[in-house]
């Protein structure tokens, strides 16, 4: 039998045309390389780009051997998730109440020090952009936007403030009162920081604020000229808490951080702030119960990112058994190694009722100012809801730790 071959003819411009579309070129830059940015890691590479190298590793980098970060990553990347099927997932909800109020999402932006020097639009980007996307935003003790300028530029965000204790009380208490004049609801004392951990590379760039420009510094901002432009050209860095500091960054914190706090302090820090109390730095679930017992509303699991004592606990490992023994006297929240969506399903499947992100954020500032935080959360929001619809489940709610598996490696 003949084989019979379709017969060829010449493409009609009528049916050409729906084959054929072509993207409306971009002409801005940031925009083009935000949209080619499709993890926060692509976003990382973006910000290392772009950024100077003392300023890039003072965000990217950890305590000592930076084992602490390496080991909170390697948790989230070792989850194993285990999906439910024919689920009505048409809808999914990823709103949450988080002391006392509603969030559209699970997780928030965590105090970050020094920000402008990361990307001059700093805390503001911050705090607007987790304005718009309804999610709180927690201002650094250490931050280099004012209090005062951080409520005005967001009144309707849900604005955190993040406490260390100094050695001089009355000023620490003094950002206190400012912080609840200007409308703050929650205080977060972060208490893992009796002493600076030994950020090497902060060391090895010396790092100070002011950056110091030495023949090295110089020679790496040559391809990064907007950097030093921005940083030049705008308004002097300046802090919430302080007005200018020579040294370097664990300098400062040895000279200005209290290693004699205790939780007798901590109760009368509570005993000053009208508003809900939470404890950063929670590495034990033993002070998980003595803060439960001291009426705390929220504990931070958290190893400060891996920038302070490295080989520390990894917070997501900590995670069910702080939940088992507290979970039910106050809200369990987790933060370090986040670096996705996939990574905030698999904390609130295993137990925390919410999330921070520090790093995450960052990249994404440096990477291109308010545009790229809006990126940050909408990179993050896209991969919750994808995760949970691909999990089955229809609200935060319905994830437990069925869910997830922990795969438990050290190394």
């Amino acid at each position: 039998m003949k084989r019979q071959f379709p017969q060829r003819q010449f493409p009609r411009p009528h049916d050409l045309r729906p084959l054929l579309k072509f993207k409306k070129p971009e002409l801005s830059p940031r925009t083009r390389r935000l949209e080619k940015a499709l993890t926060i890691e692509d976003l990382r590479r973006v910000a290392k780009r772009r950024t100077p190298k003392p300023a890039f590793d003072y965000t990217d980098g950890a305590a000592d051997g930076e084992v602490s970060l390496a080991r909170a990553r390697q948790a989230f990347a070792d989850v194993e998730f285990h999906p439910a099927i024919l689920r009505d997932v048409s809808t999914v909800d990823t709103s949450r109440e988080v002391l006392g109020e509603r969030v559209a999402l699970p997780f928030g932006i965590a105090p970050t020090g020094f920000t402008r020097l990361m990307q001059t639009e700093g805390e503001i980007a911050g705090v607007t952009a987790a304005q718009a996307a309804g999610i709180p935003y927690s201002l650094s003790t250490m931050g280099t936007t004012s209090i005062e300028d951080v409520a005005a530029a967001a009144p309707g965000a849900r604005k955190w403030f993040q406490l260390y204790m100094w050695k001089d009380r009355d000023r620490s208490m003094a950002l206190v009162e400012r912080a609840a004049k200007a409308g703050f609801d929650t205080l977060l004392v972060t208490v893992d920081v009796p002493v600076a951990g030994a950020r090497l590379r902060d060391v090895r760039n010396g790092m100070t604020i002011p950056p110091t420009l030495t023949p090295r510094t110089v020679l790496n901002a040559i391809p990064r000229p907007a950097w030093w432009l921005n940083f030049l050209t705008t308004e002097p860095l300046a802090f919430a808490s302080l007005d200018a500091w020579s040294g370097t960054v664990a300098e400062l914190l040895d000279t200005m951080f209290d290693p004699t706090v205790t939780y007798d302090d901590l109760a009368w820090i509570r005993e000053q702030w009208p508003g809900k109390v939470s404890v950063k730095g929670v590495q034990t679930v033993a002070d998980a119960v003595r803060l439960a017992d001291a009426g705390v509303d929220a504990i931070v699991l958290s190893n400060h990112g891996g920038r302070q004592l490295d080989r520390a606990p990894v917070p997501f490992h900590l995670l069910p058994e702080v939940v088992k023994e507290v979970g039910s006297e106050l809200e369990v929240h987790l933060d370090t190694g986040i670096m996705s969506g996939q990574d905030i399903v698999a904390a609130i499947a295993h137990g925390a009722h919410f999330t921070l992100i520090g790093r995450a954020y960052l990249y994404g500032l440096m990477a291109g100012g308010r545009p790229g935080v809006d990126r940050t959360i909408e990179i993050l929001k896209g991969q919750i809801e994808r995760t949970m619809r691909l999990l089955g489940v229809a609200s935060l709610d319905e994830l437990e730790p069925g869910h997830v598996t922990a795969l438990r490696r050290l190394g």
